[in-house]
């Protein structure tokens, strides 16, 4: 294998990248008195519906029944409501239907926990567990990459804490992320798994994700010297950070199948195809990596939107329509809150899969504006362009091509008292409810039984109503 570059010239940092172990499902484990890694549960959105999402899962669950995080309920060998086995499932996805694994499954079943999702209790054990990283490192130091993970540039108190000077880095590293997941362990019962690097937090990454999960002491170590017979030998292309289907696709069309391969390829020919993503990539898969915990890249806002998926099959136009209006609005109080104007509405509505149709998108060019009659409006038209009848299980609203909220265009045919009325009318309405939530004013049909407003407005984070920030 030949090494292209000289690593001894690349810069080096003590980096721990921390994974929760199946953290929501870990955390209602725990507020329950159990034993996350000998307990089987599953936190389930919509417990109660046929396609309830799983939203995570501990080991023991996913090792009776193959499930992954993000998956739905009907694709479970079992029933979730009689715990019963789900043969239809299992012929779908060839399991064996011998009467031995019928009982089993049935069995494990019967011992099975399905929750609902608690947000807020997740993000209070995040805060928990961001107390103990701060115990290791300076705030500065510390880089949250997700509710459940974040990395730790060590490099500053790795001495201070293993001051042995007989110990080389590298072994330090491995030292101080024991006590990492000690420290975690004892303080909130959840057990951490760590992908460690002396070189980068690319190489860090990997590790967790590639290797430590799967290790009896949940961590390893990734550096320059293990790039060779690490990186360039992980298994699938797509398990490499920054490649998804669609990029390994463009890879395979230029005959790159393997990380080893994309490290041996020809660089100009990689940016000239892929631009700088592609020369990006090359340089990853000889992990070298130039990013910064302190100056985490901070991605470009594009636009503005949500989706969701209905708790049922809508099939009266008027109830899909009410949920575009709610989402329209909601992602306008968005809108106004960045201090923004969009020049462009667009819109997405899913098919029931027994409609078997494609899915609906369409958009449309308009003059700025934050206002959410105005943009309610676009979005009601945009679909009844579309929509033809039929069963809708999944819409979406999204806001693009942003100018400055100052930013104005007052046509002949418009009255600038009323206009300034309804913008006045509109602020005053976001001011209360930024007051008093969300839910302190709504329209009479958020009391019709096809409205979601409310219920979603009870959500935390990026499951809350339209993805608003804080809106009870």
């Amino acid at each position: 294998m030949i090494v292209l570059f000289d690593y001894s010239r690349e810069p080096r940092s003590d980096i721990a990248f921390v994974d929760m172990k199946s953290f929501y499902a870990s955390c209602e484990c725990i507020a329950l008195g159990l034993d996350p890694l000998k307990t089987s549960l599953c936190v389930m959105s919509r417990v109660e519906n046929a396609a309830g999402l799983i939203l995570a899962a501990t080991p023991l669950f996913k090792k009776n029944f193959g499930s992954q995080n993000v998956g739905r309920s009907y694709n479970l060998p079992f029933d979730v409501h009689t715990r019963k086995f789900n043969y239809a499932a299992a012929r779908k996805q060839g399991l064996p239907i011998t009467a031995d694994y019928v009982r089993f499954i049935e069995d494990a079943a019967q011992k099975t926990l399905l929750v609902p999702p608690r947000m807020n209790y997740y993000i209070q054990k995040n805060m928990e567990i961001q107390k103990i990283f701060q115990d290791f490192a300076a705030p500065d130091d510390i880089f949250p990459y997700s509710i459940d993970e974040g990395f730790l540039d060590l490099t500053s108190s790795i001495n201070y804490f293993i001051p042995d000077q007989t110990l080389d880095r590298r072994t330090k590293l491995d030292l101080l992320a024991a006590r990492i997941q000690q420290a975690i362990w004892k303080k909130t019962g959840i057990y951490a798994s760590i992908g460690l690097s002396n070189a980068n937090p690319l190489l860090a990454k990997l590790a967790l994700d590639i290797e430590a999960k799967h290790t009896k002491k949940m961590r390893v170590n990734w550096s320059y010297e293990n790039v060779p017979s690490k990186v360039w030998t992980i298994p699938e292309i797509t398990d490499f950070w920054g490649i998804g289907h669609r990029t390994a696709t463009r890879l395979k069309k230029l005959g790159i199948h393997s990380i080893y391969d994309l490290a041996h390829f020809n660089p100009d020919i990689l940016k000239k195809e892929m631009g700088v993503m592609g020369l990006q990539l090359w340089f990853h898969a000889h992990g070298i990596d130039e990013s910064n915990v302190h100056k985490p890249y901070q991605v470009k806002s594009h636009g503005l939107g949500n989706s969701q998926i209905l708790p049922r099959d809508y099939r009266q136009q008027a109830e899909i329509e009410l949920v575009f209006r709610e989402m329209a609005e909601q992602v306008a109080i968005r809108l106004r809150r960045s201090g923004k104007k969009c020049q462009r509405v667009s819109i997405y509505a899913r098919y029931s899969k027994q409609e078997r149709l494609p899915s609906i998108h369409t958009q449309r060019k308009i003059d700025p504006t934050n206002n959410s009659d105005q943009l309610t409006q676009i979005v009601v038209q945009l679909f009844r362009s579309k929509y033809q009848g039929g069963a809708i299980r999944q819409i979406g609203v999204f806001y693009s091509d942003f100018v400055d909220q100052s930013y104005g265009l007052i046509s002949l045919f418009d009255d600038p008292l009323q206009v300034q009325k309804a913008e006045d009318l509109q602020l005053t309405i976001d001011h209360i409810r930024d007051h008093f939530g969300f839910a302190s004013l709504l329209k009479g049909s958020a009391l019709l039984d096809s409205s979601r407003v409310i219920a979603r407005s009870k959500l935390t984070g990026g499951h809350s109503a339209g993805g608003l920030e804080g809106l009870s």
